[in-house]
């Protein structure tokens, strides 16, 4: 049993703070999402406000003391941040290395210049995969897509036939693969290993990558026939630069995070032994934290030096590299706090309460959950959340194999058909010159093939692991 579980399910000192029954608690949370949904998509108020206010009305509609809803909602907003947020931060500022130093665009230009014609879609799916490793959505879509509007018009490319391929591979990396916001904040609250999460997410995500990218795309381009907009193709920022890092050395930089993370779960299974000195030192170097600052340390040398980037440079940078995440960072921690209101009220001991008597396998219950949250406030991360919140009392007595899968069901879940009320909606819009239909066609189904092939394989993996 996870930790976390054992504290959900303890009876002291995790009592809940209502008494109402599981009637209520369902209203109570119905009614909680409603308010988060309404401030969000009627009102376009920040998630981080909708988020808090939710919290409140859920608490409140379970009828309980508000006090004890503030703390709750507080201590969870402290404890996610506090998890997540160093990682948010070094993830933020190694993509702003990337950028500004050219690292990024050296690695697409070397890609394209060993691709052409139908093997420039597959091209851009394992650009978008590389790149999205440590970046966030928003952040790959703002530095992928005009090297993507570029390659279409220069190449006289099918915009969807290159676009799809890059936004799948930044989407699925963005849902499944750690050390992305989601998937981390979903470890932390079912108490997964990182390193099998993020070897099944890998395995997970590469069939889903092709599928949603390559694949789709050639009914994307006969569906959505558009050109790649002037207005949305800038100066690529590094043809200012005087010399630009190499491809290997940035690439591997890039890398090294996830080696570290996967070296030290593969030395846990070999030697299982927590006392032993190999895999003690694995813990810590392959720890997430760690792995993160070794990469931008690293970065240092291996991105901004080449670059010409001198010592007065480096702390206006990591400012500008952190100055975006504020607000990733409050929604990640209001939700986190949302969480721990809805565990606190006794929602996730009712869920559990509630599924012992149902036949949908608990995999599948995260997907749904995840999937209904999704829809409903447009987050993916909000949605992953909601529901690691929810669901871990199910990893109670799960191996840690299965544990790891049910973050990756929740990310799928998470994933599920993008419109209107999500701000990746409007970016990819924008950024392509789509109306809402035409963004529904390509953008939203491909999100929901994301979605439902991820889910698939995730439980497909669950009969034979």
């Amino acid at each position: 049993m996870t930790r976390l579980s054992v504290e959900i399910l303890a009876a002291d000192p995790v009592e809940p703070i209502t008494s109402a029954g599981h009637a209520q608690l369902g209203i109570a949370v119905l009614a909680g999402i409603a308010v988060i949904v309404l401030l969000i998509t009627r009102f376009k108020l920040h998630a981080f406000l909708a988020l808090t206010i939710g919290s409140l009305a859920l608490g409140a509609f379970a009828g309980a003391p508000l006090d004890k809803v503030i703390t709750s909602f507080t201590g969870g907003l402290g404890t996610t941040v506090a998890g997540v947020g160093v990682l948010i931060a070094l993830g933020a500022i190694l993509g702003k290395m990337l950028a500004d130093s050219g690292g990024a665009d050296q690695i697409v230009d070397t890609i394209l210049a060993k691709a052409g014609g139908r093997s420039m879609p597959w091209a851009m799916v394992l650009i978008a995969s590389v790149i999205g490793l440590p970046l966030f959505f928003e952040v790959g879509v703002v530095l992928l897509i005009p090297v993507v509007l570029m390659v279409a018009k220069r190449g006289n490319y099918s915009l969807m036939r290159i676009g799809i391929p890059a936004l799948a591979g930044l989407s699925v990396m963005h849902g499944l693969v750690p050390p992305h916001p989601g998937p981390l904040v979903a470890i932390d609250a079912v108490k997964a290993n990182l390193g099998v999460t993020l070897a099944l997410g890998v395995l997970v995500a590469i069939p889903t990558v092709i599928i949603a990218g390559p694949l789709f795309s050639r009914y994307a381009a006969r569906w959505v026939d558009v050109p790649a907009p002037d207005r949305m193709i800038p100066q690529r920022a590094s043809e200012e630069l005087d010399k630009r890092p190499g491809f290997g050395p940035t690439l591997a930089t890039i890398l090294l995070p996830v080696v570290l993370m996967l070296s030290k779960a593969l030395v846990d299974i070999v030697i299982d032994d927590p006392e032993n000195t190999t895999q003690r030192v694995f813990d810590v170097i392959g720890s997430p934290l760690i792995a993160l600052l070794a990469s931008v340390l690293v970065g240092i040398f291996t991105l901004l030096r080449p670059a010409g980037f001198g010592k007065e440079r480096l702390t206006p940078l990591v400012e500008k590299g952190l100055a975006p995440i504020a607000g990733i960072l409050l929604i990640v921690g209001a939700g986190g706090g949302f969480k721990q209101t809805l565990i606190d009220t006794g929602v996730g001991q009712m869920i559990l309460d509630i599924s012992k008597d149902w036949s949908i396998p608990a995999l599948l219950l995260a997907w749904l959950i995840a999937v209904a949250i999704r829809l409903a406030t447009g987050s993916a991360t909000v949605a992953t959340v909601s529901a690691a919140g929810l669901v871990a009392p199910l990893a109670a007595d799960m191996s840690t194999t299965h544990t790891a899968l049910l973050v990756l069901a929740i990310g799928a879940g998470s994933l599920f058909f993008s419109h209107v009320n999500d701000a990746g909606f409007w970016l990819v819009k924008e950024y392509f010159g789509l109306n809402v239909g035409q963004t529904i066609k390509t953008w939203s189904v491909m999100e929901t093939i994301i979605s439902v092939v991820a889910g698939g394989l995730v439980l497909l993996l669950s009969l034979v692991i």
